[in-house]
């Protein structure tokens, strides 16, 4: 089979590789459609620490190919989404639903404390116990259930009331996907800031209420003075100074939702007076767990999220390099890849 192979930063080399077998409690899944996501760009230009050779690629779906001889529930055939993060389910945090926490997490092609070769590959093998099926809804939006699960994830921690006001800094593909999700989950006004107008027109498009450009106008004057205070402000983009940014624009009893992935070594400055005095709380958000993986799917199956408008371009294999050398350049929103194209 083919697979798409990071042998070192910048450099992805498409090699024949052997095809995997299932163990008795796995499937062998022919991956259909993969997203790109920011953590695979961070592994190919080398700002997140990974051992090479390796294969990226997690945000897949795709159809059974063989199914481990102690599984019954699935078949040959069946079309099915891949949850990548393989919890160990013994530790505290598995037990406690907090999978994504998991001491001892496995990805398949993603960012954890142990990492598997992923899909930017033909086939992959994965745990039965990672996957949902999709019945007929179709490989590119099925692909989708992984970031959206992520997404879901961290609109969990911020406890969201029907009716708050939310601000999203960042306009990128994982914004887009927060500002579909806050809307379905009953945010009242939603403001996106970000630079690019093609991206703030998108954000309008589908749910946000205003968008405003950080590049011309102050937001953390410009929003308040736009809605008022600001229940909950999401980064979406991970840089230190939005960061910096969302917890200014966080009002009295506000939530600050770190969400973008910031490089390893940063730091901000917050205020424990504003924290004590204002009642607001600064929280994180990683990965996904089952719970949030299963209600992605539902939600993609029932049209809630729009998928066309966020897909920009989409590759084979042998696009992945273009692929991230256009992320990279900030051109365009998501990109899909089809390995067995």
């Amino acid at each position: 089979m083919k697979a798409a192979t990071l042998t070192d930063a910048h450099t992805v080399e498409i090699d024949d590789t052997e095809r995997p077998e299932p163990g008795p409690n796995e499937l062998l899944v022919k991956i259909n459609a993969c997203g790109v996501c920011t953590t695979d760009l961070h592994m190919y230009s080398g700002s997140l620490t990974v051992d090479y050779p390796m294969v990226p690629g997690h945000e897949s779906a795709g159809e059974v190919a063989a199914v481990g001889e102690e599984i019954d529930d699935f078949q040959t055939g069946d079309r099915v989404a891949i949850n990548p993060s393989i919890p160990c389910n013994e530790c505290r945090a598995c037990k406690s639903g907090r999978e994504n926490l998991c001491h001892d997490l496995t990805s398949l092609g993603g960012a954890a404390k142990h990492i598997i070769d992923g899909a930017f590959a033909e086939y992959v093998t994965v745990p039965v116990g990672n996957v949902e099926s999709i019945d007929d809804l179709d490989y590119r939006t099925a692909s989708f259930a992984e970031p959206l699960g992520c997404v879901i994830n961290g609109i969990d921690q911020i406890d969201l009331t029907s009716g708050e006001t939310v601000v999203v800094i960042g306009g990128g593909f994982i914004g887009q996907l927060l500002i579909q999700t806050l809307r379905t989950s009953g945010a009242g006004t939603i403001v996106l800031s970000e630079p690019v107008a093609e991206r703030r027109e998108i954000g309008r498009k589908i749910g946000a209420d205003h968008a405003v450009d950080p590049s011309d106008e102050n937001p953390a004057t410009a929003i308040p003075d736009l809605v008022g205070d600001v229940d909950v402000a999401i980064e979406a983009v991970g840089f230190p100074e939005t960061i910096q940014q969302a917890y200014a624009l966080t009002g009295p009893g506000g939530r600050t939702l770190i969400f973008g992935v910031p490089p390893e070594d940063a730091t901000v400055e917050l205020s424990p007076f504003n924290l004590f005095f204002e009642e607001r709380e600064v929280v994180g958000s990683y990965s996904l767990t089952p719970n949030t993986f299963a209600r992605a799917v539902t939600l993609l199956q029932n049209g809630r999220i729009d998928v066309d408008t966020l897909v920009t371009d989409e590759f084979g294999l042998d696009g992945i390099e273009t692929a991230f050398e256009q992320m990279e350049a900030r051109e365009g929103l998501k990109k899909v890849v089809y390995p067995n194209q």
